[in-house]
């Protein structure tokens, strides 16, 4: 699957997205290392705490599949901006893949790439104390 393939996962995901508080619609579409891929959307509620954003709705819902090798993970937002994960879903991803190739696009198309240990340099990990 190509970058753009991924991404156009990634935006249709967003248009799923519940977010009646920012009203800032993100997707994600995460590549498993034997090719699935798995999308999800970021959903909101009152008790902002209990917002889950759309990268780790994809990844709980590969792990739940039986998935734990992961490749790639496209990210889209409708903004001017690169939509960039947050602390939280840098730690959660960082879980499974430090190596994980990370797609973070803006509303124009354009997209940018990263390792996630560059996002993420010296992740909490079991033993890493």
């Amino acid at each position: 699957m190509t970058d753009r393939e991924l991404l156009n996962l990634a935006r249709s995901a967003a248009e799923s997205a519940y977010a009646p508080y920012s009203r800032f619609k993100v997707g994600a579409a995460l590549e498993c290392a034997g090719g699935r891929v798995f999308t999800g959307c970021n959903v909101e509620n009152s008790a902002l705490g209990s917002t889950m954003c759309a990268e780790r709705v994809a990844l709980f819902k590969a792990i739940s599949e039986g998935e734990r090798h992961f490749s790639r993970i496209a990210i889209y937002g409708e903004s001017e901006d690169y939509c960039m994960p947050c602390g939280a879903c840098r730690q959660v991803l960082s879980e499974f893949s430090q190596d994980m190739e990370v797609l973070c696009a803006k509303a124009s198309g354009g997209y940018v790439s990263y390792k996630l240990r560059s996002l993420l340099p010296h992740a909490f990990r079991l033993g890493s104390y």
